[in-house]
């Protein structure tokens, strides 16, 4: 995996995370009683932005570090998803080993 897998690697899993864990303890202006001009009552009264994205941060370190670790170790690859048979065999190496 080159630098740059890992990096898109790591930004998706973040924002997938942080999607997550938006609507986690969201109080709503609605439910608070305290609706600002110009906003619904759905808006969040406080949303506590920057420490959910410090959780998403740690959460989607370890999600990555897995998810590197499976891909890195040869675990999964793309063949294993290859679920249609579209893929053609691996070409042999040339060095006895057949794959």
């Amino acid at each position: 995996m080159s630098i740059t897998s890992a990096i898109v690697l790591f930004a998706v899993i973040w924002f997938m995370v942080l999607f997550v864990i938006l609507p986690l303890r969201l109080t709503t202006q609605g439910e608070a009683g305290q609706v600002a001009p110009g906003t619904p009552e759905s808006a969040p009264a406080d949303p506590r932005i920057g420490r959910k994205m410090r959780l998403a941060t740690v959460i989607a370190a370890v999600l990555w570090a897995v998810v590197a670790g499976v891909i890195l170790s040869g675990a999964v690859s793309v063949r294993d998803l290859d679920w249609f048979g579209r893929m053609s065999s691996p070409a042999p190496r040339g060095d006895g080993t057949g794959g």
